[in-house]
């Protein structure tokens, strides 16, 4: 992706590998957080491969631009940590293009301050990097904000 070029061919390729869905094998459930109907998911590592796949393992980049520690509880009686972390991260094309996006990690009664903090952390930015990246099209996570399309999907798999 030149920005100086007028070919605009790699573009259109990228577009169209983008504009696909994501296929079955892909697609992971999980309960979700207080017994609500599952989640629908892909996992940070099958994001970062579509990833590289679709740019090229030297056509992006992630910069982590903000990480915050939201809350850090510890039991009084357990002596055990419950953090909560936020991480703005950016995904950013060799043209400069680039998206945005907020993600949140949590580690919930860990032994130790630094190892819930560390769960957090990886976490909040795994989550991040793939909500920045499904701005980017469908094949990088945006059809799984379709009910339709995760509804279909999960009969398949």
């Amino acid at each position: 992706l030149d920005p100086g070029s007028s070919d605009t061919s790699e573009t259109s390729i990228i577009q169209a590998k983008l504009n696909r869905r994501l296929g079955p094998e892909y697609v992971s459930q999980r309960p979700a957080p207080g017994g609500g109907p599952k989640l629908t998911y892909v996992e940070g590592w099958k994001i970062i491969g579509l990833a590289n796949e679709v740019f090229g393992y030297n056509g992006w980049c992630s910069t982590v631009t903000k990480i915050e520690t939201d809350f850090i509880d510890i039991d009084p009686e357990s002596r055990k940590c419950s953090v909560g972390v936020t991480a703005v991260v950016k995904i950013t094309l060799k043209d400069g293009t680039y998206h945005e996006d907020i993600g949140y990690g949590s580690g919930e009664n860990i032994r130790s301050k630094g190892a819930a903090l560390d769960k957090a952390k990886k976490e909040a930015v795994t989550d991040g990097v793939k909500r920045a990246l499904r701005n980017f099209g469908n094949l990088l996570g945006l059809c799984l904000y379709e009910k339709l399309f995760t509804q279909e999907i999960v009969k398949i798999k």
